[in-house]
């Protein structure tokens, strides 16, 4: 890695200036980590383009330089595909060319974001004319349901990390700050990733969030002082982050990500699957909003509409009685005479309002599918409890013969089979100490 050298980004869209006296807070570090990093395990950043993984690499190299660590290090980068930024790509590789580290791109094999949301809706469609759900399922993940992150990003970055380092203990890196929300700031130093746990490769790991602790300023300084590359997202449009040009988490920056042109395709797409499914992009508010200017008058016009026809279906699905609604082991009870007749109208009227094949809208139909899938749920709860207490009778059967010793017993880690000792972590061992304060060091 190159030595720190000075450099001055533009003062603008809030960047703070240089501040010369500014000292870099240490990276976090637990048991767990040192256990790992002393067996030279791999490590790997992840990187999407944005500040905070551009940092946690930046600043974690330099310590891992410092304790001599020899294993190998890579940055991740998970390519969302036509969702994504088009210099995204290119800052990584950037950084990937200034840290003189290897930069591994893996990709989700059957298509990019905006295609698992179209694919999404497919299945919404086929699973509403099944009946496997009482309501239209929206095609777009949700603070709720962030299949977006756990699909296309954490689930992929795993699996290529578990093919590049087979019979490792990895590192998993990331660029997390407690400072972000709530639910950060209560998160871990590091925790184990079951995603890298396959006992076929001989892999296991840790997350780690080296920068936990720093502040928003302190990415800044670490940019300002190490020169790292920064993503036009910030520097030429003001964006508070970087991922997805348009998130369904991240309404704010859609202002700022309307304004770079490259991102135009995609927010026409976009607003192209709120027509055909009549769900807005968010809960709140339809993307198709934002910038009419950019769709043709025949889409402005398709957006009025299925703006009424999601009005229509959720005053259709306000009427649903609430215990036929989808719960866990639903159905918990078969409908009435009436509901089902009440329930093939209002199945047919949803269908005409999405565009698709109304199906199993029949009441006779309606009351013995409702049968038909009480009836398996029944047997499948049967059959767990009936194997649930088979295995206890098992247990309790060979719970007199074992001999347990407690004092200085050497218990063996499930799923650590074919790592070498050295290397091995044990999965109690990844608790953040509630005392833990960065020290503050010179950035020198």
């Amino acid at each position: 890695m190159t030595s720190p050298t000075l450099f001055t980004l533009p003062h603008r869209h809030g960047i703070p200036d240089y501040d010369a006296g500014w000292i870099a807070p240490t990276v976090a570090l637990d048991t767990s980590v040192h256990t790992a990093l002393a067996s030279a395990g791999p490590v790997a950043f992840g990187v999407s383009g944005g500040k905070d993984g551009g940092v946690a690499a930046y600043q974690t190299i330099r310590y891992l330089d410092a304790i001599g660590h020899r294993g190998k290090r890579l940055l991740v980068h998970s390519d969302l595909g036509r969702i994504e930024w088009a210099s995204s790509l290119p800052n990584c590789q950037a950084l990937a060319r200034q840290l003189r580290l290897e930069l591994l791109v893996v990709r989700r094999e059957q298509g990019d974001m905006i295609s698992r949301w179209q694919e999404r809706w497919n299945c919404s469609v086929a699973r509403y004319q099944a009946m496997d759900c009482v309501k239209l399922i929206m095609p777009w993940s949700s603070a709720q349901n962030r299949f977006c992150t756990s699909e296309l990003k954490s689930a992929i970055i795993a699996r290529g990390l578990v093919e590049a380092f087979p019979n490792q203990f990895i590192l998993s890196v990331s660029g997390i700050r407690a400072e972000e929300s709530k639910k950060r700031a209560g998160m871990p130093i590091s925790a184990p990733n079951e995603r890298l746990l396959r006992k076929k490769k001989g892999t296991d790991g840790l997350d780690w969030n080296p920068i936990l602790a720093y502040t928003l300023n302190d990415v800044w300084q670490t940019h300002h002082h190490a020169g790292l590359p920064i993503h036009e997202a910030y520097a030429t449009y003001g964006s508070s982050r970087v991922s997805c040009c348009f998130c369904v988490l991240g309404m704010a920056d859609w202002e700022t990500s309307i304004q770079c042109p490259d991102n135009h395709a995609a927010y026409r797409e976009l607003v192209a699957l709120e027509i055909r499914s009549g769900f807005s992009f968010t809960e709140n508010r339809w993307l198709g909003d934002l910038r009419p200017s950019l769709l043709s008058e025949s889409a402005c016009t398709a957006l009025r509409q299925a703006k009424q026809r999601s009005l229509q279906r959720q005053r259709l699905e306000r009427g649903i009685p609430p215990h036929l609604l989808y719960v866990e082991g639903w159905p918990l009870v078969i409908p009435t005479d009436k509901e089902a007749v009440f329930l093939g109208k209002l199945r047919m009227q949803v269908a005409e309002l999405g565009g698709f094949t109304p199906m199993l809208t029949d009441p006779a139909a309606i009351l013995g599918e409702f049968v038909r899938r009480k009836s398996v749920h029944e047997q499948k709860q049967s059959q767990k409890a009936g194997q649930e207490a088979r295995q206890a009778a098992r247990a309790a059967r060979r719970r007199p013969s074992r001999v347990v010793a407690i004092a200085n017993a050497q218990v063996p880690q499930p799923g650590l089979e074919g790592i070498p000792p050295a290397q091995q972590v044990t999965k109690n061992e990844a608790v953040r100490s509630p005392s833990y304060q960065p020290a503050m060091v010179p950035f020198a």
